[in-house]
């Protein structure tokens, strides 16, 4: 049924020709008002009332929590950001040949930066909360599924949680095969699937990575429905229930997405102690982007925890081989033959994130490469089958990881002016503030409204600028020849044995550091001794100092802690009992849980280190002891090693800690809203103490050695 709509817009109150005659009159309009203001050129006092005037609108405007409200800022941010754009063009140009590049780069850094924002903002401009759709009454009507859980070099102990738990997903289990695709073709991995129960595929070569260990299950395979986990992605039992009723509607319907979701922090997240504290990249793109992208039927798939239909798959050939970031290309694909996709925001799988920032670097790179390669090979500007909405959705997303350039070109402007007195802009200092401050306060105002529930301000530059140095090379490489490179595996499940400094990592931003630092201090003695206008020092000052508090987070995030748990520890508040060898069992609460140990409080007898122990789970009706030892007992807290576990046991310990189905739901959900000059503070507060955290082991290290 696929004329019938899956999901409601607003309607309009005009209907037929007359409704879009009025429409295009009234879009016509706004468009030459717009234009009116971006191009009429003002002097500095006019520019000023302007921005006065419509930073007082804006107050105002926001104050409303409504639609239309946040569409008028995002309307404005764009305006002024036009406006200021046109006056660069017009009035700030260079005429050295120098100061001419120098500005001409500045100015091609701006115009990227512009149309990320365009392109963001269109993208976002109406997202989709799509709810889960219930399937037939009768389980016979419901289709079967394969589950596929690719992996190469990953340990088993990552892989057997997600193979036990996608068993015990809400499914006829006659309808229900889970298959283990291992690249790496270890005997351990074919001897626990075969006691699980599971599937076994492997093969004699890696040819396509990860995209051709799954065609080559696909080939093997025949369900109608494919579901697909990465190795350390392990689902809820109601994974398939949420997932499916949108397939099982919509024949035209080729996926649908949900978040990943990372119960361990990030690189950035741990080092920079910011763990549920504040939100980092991926709940941008999962919580707002997504949602976008599915008013324009342009769902990137996502590489996992995401269920596609095998006809789809099989009309395009299969997974794309042809990039390292096989799972948009192959969406790209689908959306080209007429396909839908669709994105439900419902967390249903829980996942590591990489454990050491050189490992997320890594990993964001190949993503880079990747996009960049689909841009050169399947360009969504050109060919047949996509949308204009379409186009433009993906296109932004391949755009993005090209930021490596002109974020590097923000960080080092202000040294032009600061170390060699060239000027990037060849207008009057204040007359650069009338325009470039409103242009800067009126984005900051617009994105803070729209993104200020998945990402805080500033937070974006950070993690821009961790990647910036890093991707250039492999982003430019694929631009001029997509064939280059090859595909990495994350690693996961790792563990890091001492705390340390990641000099090599880090090397990049001590250096942008310390020029920015050294332009300051140039500057400053600059203008205390008339060479320069204060006032244009002051401005390139301040630019730095920005820079130094993006750049000291930066270094902040390069140093590693250690990590010693096997096992990452997951908040949870459940009732427990803890079953000694003599006296009566003691009724306890659970602080956090994971595979391998436990917190509780409790209130009661002594316990002795090393006592050996029984903790009680309650899961339904079902209930199971665990056998474990005291690591440490002391202000009723209570701290747990697990000992080896049955299968059975095992099971249950998996069902318990990531099966349900509300698992992920509240997740980190409570944060307060954004505020931009809190969340600036954040940063630099990050960047100081990692600052005293280097000069200490800097100090302490060449005191022994």
């Amino acid at each position: 049924m696929s004329s019938e709509k899956l999901y409601q817009v607003s309607s309009t109150p005009f209907a037929g020709g007359f409704a879009r005659v009025v429409r295009l009159g009234a879009m016509v309009a706004a468009v030459a008002a717009l234009s009116l203001v971006v191009l009429t050129p003002l002097g500095m006092r006019e520019q000023v009332n302007l921005s006065g005037i419509l930073f007082v609108v804006a107050l105002l405007v926001s104050r409303s929590r409504r639609r239309v409200s946040t569409l008028m800022l995002m309307v404005m941010a764009i305006t002024m950001s036009a406006r200021y754009l046109v006056w660069r063009i017009s009035a700030t140009m260079s005429v050295g040949s120098f100061d001419f590049l120098l500005s001409a780069a500045m100015l091609l850094a701006e115009l990227y930066a512009f149309l990320i924002l365009a392109l963001g903002y269109f993208q976002i401009s109406r997202p989709v909360v799509r709810k889960p759709l219930a399937l037939p009454a009768d389980v016979k009507n419901w289709p079967a599924v394969d589950v596929l859980i690719p992996t190469y070099n990953e340990p088993l102990e990552v892989v057997r949680a997600t193979v036990l738990a996608a068993q015990a997903l809400d499914w006829p289990q006659e309808k229900l095969r889970i298959f283990v695709l291992d690249d790496g073709n270890r005997e351990d991995f074919q001897r626990f699937t075969k006691e699980a129960g599971v599937g076994y595929f492997s093969r004699r070569d890696n040819r396509g990575a990860k995209a051709g260990n799954i065609n080559a299950a696909l080939a093997r395979t025949d369900a109608p429905f494919v579901a697909i986990f990465d190795c350390d992605h392990i689902p809820t039992r109601s994974f398939l229930q949420l997932t499916m009723g949108w397939m099982v509607k919509d024949h035209k319907l080729a996926m649908v997405q949900t978040p990943h979701h990372f119960y361990s922090p990030d690189p950035l997240e741990r080092n920079l102690h910011i763990f549920k504290t504040f939100p980092n990249e991926g709940y941008l793109f999962y919580g707002l982007i997504q949602p976008g992208n599915d008013l324009w039927n342009a769902v990137f798939f996502c590489g996992s925890c995401a269920v596609i239909r095998r006809a789809a798959l099989l009309e395009v050939g299969g997974i794309a081989e042809e990039t390292v970031t096989e799972d948009a290309h192959t969406a790209l694909r689908m959306h080209r033959r007429g396909w839908r996709t669709a994105f439900l925001g419902v967390r249903q799988a829980g996942g590591l994130a990489t454990e050491s920032l050189s490992g997320h670097i890594r990993q964001r790179v190949r993503w880079a490469r990747g996009m960049v390669q689909i841009l050169r090979v399947d360009n969504p500007l050109f060919g047949p089958g996509l949308t204009w909405p379409q186009r433009l959705c993906y296109l932004n997303g391949l755009l993005h990881f090209l930021s490596g350039i002109p974020r590097l070109v923000f960080l080092t402007a202000p040294l032009v002016f600061l170390l060699f007195n060239a000027h990037i802009f060849a207008a009057a200092p204040l007359m650069v503030l009338s325009y470039a401050l409103p242009h800067l306060t009126f984005t900051l105002m617009a994105t803070s409204r729209i993104q200020g529930s998945f990402r805080r301000s500033f937070w974006g530059e950070l993690y821009e600028t961790v990647l910036s140095v890093y991707i250039i090379l492999p982003t430019v490489l694929a631009l001029i020849n997509p064939r280059l490179g090859s595909f990495n595996v994350t690693a996961k499940g790792g563990l890091i044995a001492r705390s340390y400094f990641d000099w090599r990592i880090a090397m990049p931003f001590l250096v942008l550091f310390g020029l920015n630092l050294t332009g300051i201090a140039a500057g400053l003695w600059s203008a205390g001794t008339g060479r320069q206008q204060p006032d244009a020092v002051l401005i390139n000052v301040c630019w730095a100092v920005y820079n130094l508090v993006i750049l000291s987070a930066a270094i902040a995030a390069a140093f590693e802690h250690r990590q010693r748990r096997r096992h990452a520890r997951i908040a949870l508040n459940h009732p427990a009992i803890v079953e000694r060898s003599y006296g009566y069992p003691i009724a306890c609460e659970l602080n956090d849980l994971s595979l391998s140990g436990a917190s509780l409080c409790h209130v009661g007898d002594h316990i002795e280190c090393n006592e050996a122990l029984h903790l009680t789970l309650r899961l339904g009706e079902e209930s199971l002891p665990l056998p474990a030892r005291v690591v440490s007992a002391g202000s009723g807290v209570l701290r747990l090693e697990l000992a080896t576990l049955s299968p059975e046991r095992e099971r249950f310990l998996v069902r318990a800690l990531f099966c349900r189905a509300d698992a992920w739901i509240r997740w980190a959900d409570d944060r307060a809203p954004d505020q931009p000059v809190r969340s600036f503070l954040g940063i630099w507060l990050c960047g100081l103490r990692g600052m005293a955290q280097l000069l200490i082991s800097s100090t302490a290290q060449r005191r022994y050695t």
